[in-house]
């Protein structure tokens, strides 16, 4: 009955919550941030949340799958050649299990949590870790993000971004926009062979 109500307010308020910490410098790792944000909408929309509920509800965090087109997709990227890396809010315990749990195990080189440096995407630290583990320039590694707001982000970094815009929703208005944007996996695929080509 609840359900979209809950899950809107859990999502914009785990969001917040993860800014909110990064901004003042009170960091909790994504699990407990996840866990706050629930308890939170819970209680705005003044719904019983039992210790059962609530271990339900967050052990789906460690059950998330990818969309379809997902594994084909970073597949045949891996095989050309490309590497690949995951650069996630997730705590390294939460990133592991959803990458098992998507049949994506093998597809990164490194599984980047930000949990490693204590903040949260947007920070520039985040972003940071990526040059960090392949060891290249900025402008050598092409961001694709599915959150318009980390696309962003990313952008403001200086990274080639991509954006996969799945919802079809507008550029946000932060002053930048990405490089391309694409409604899948299969558009990436398509930017990635067209840059290659320059």
């Amino acid at each position: 009955m609840h359900g979209p109500e809950l899950s809107n307010a859990w999502r914009t308020r785990q969001f917040e919550y993860t800014w909110l910490r990064t901004v003042c410098g009170h960091y909790a790792d994504f699990w407990k941030v996840t866990e706050d944000a629930l308890v939170f909408a819970t209680n705005m929309l003044k719904l019983e949340l039992s210790l059962e509920k609530r271990q339900r509800l967050m052990q789906a965090y460690l059950e998330l799958k990818s969309y379809p087109d997902a594994l084909p997709v970073l597949k045949s990227l891996r095989e050309a050649g490309i590497r690949l890396a995951f650069l996630s809010n997730l705590t390294p315990y939460m990133l592991g299990s959803a990458i098992k749990s998507s049949g994506l195990e093998g597809i990164f080189e490194p599984s980047l949590s930000t949990d490693r440096v204590r903040v949260y995407k947007p920070d520039p630290r985040a972003y940071q870790m990526e040059i960090d583990a392949f060891n290249l320039r900025r402008e050598e590694i092409l961001f694709a993000a599915f959150g318009g707001w980390d696309a962003a982000g990313a952008k403001l970094f200086g990274y080639p971004t991509f954006w996969v815009n799945r919802l079809n929703l507008p550029i946000e208005e932060l002053g930048v926009a990405p490089d391309a944007i694409g409604q899948n996996l299969t558009d990436l695929v398509d930017f990635v062979k067209a840059q290659r080509r320059l």
